[in-house]
């Protein structure tokens, strides 16, 4: 039963690009740790209500459960950032309490496992 300041759940994932979505969620330029975080992001709270990545940063403990630490979770929004699959949505001038919201653009050059550009010269 969701709690007064716990989001609801979306029953069906938001309008994205499936294609993408997919692409972006196995992209080895991404560690594992960010790719779950974007997955959170893109399909895990309804449109509008994600919450500011300050919020994120800063449940205790307690509240994270079996979640990793707050200075693992900045490493993967920053990995995110960094490639553009989060984006300030503009609401802050400061930044302070400012949404990211999720662009899937940058999985149209994902790098997948198999792809032929990760081999070595040599192929093997």
């Amino acid at each position: 039963m969701p709690t007064a300041d716990r989001r609801p759940v979306p029953s069906a994932f938001p309008s994205l690009a499936p294609g993408l979505l997919a692409q972006a969620v196995r992209d080895m330029r991404l560690t594992w740790r960010a790719r779950g975080v974007l997955a959170e992001l893109a399909v895990g709270y309804h449109p509008g209500q994600e919450p500011p990545i300050s919020e994120l940063t800063s449940l205790t403990r307690t509240e994270r459960h079996a979640a990793e630490g707050r200075e693992a979770f900045k490493k993967a929004v920053a990995e995110l950032r960094a490639l553009g699959y989060l984006k300030p949505d503009g609401s802050s001038k400061t930044g302070v309490g400012e949404r990211l919201v999720v662009d899937l653009t940058p999985a149209a050059d994902a790098r997948m496992v198999g792809d032929d550009h990760d081999l070595p010269a040599n192929g093997s």
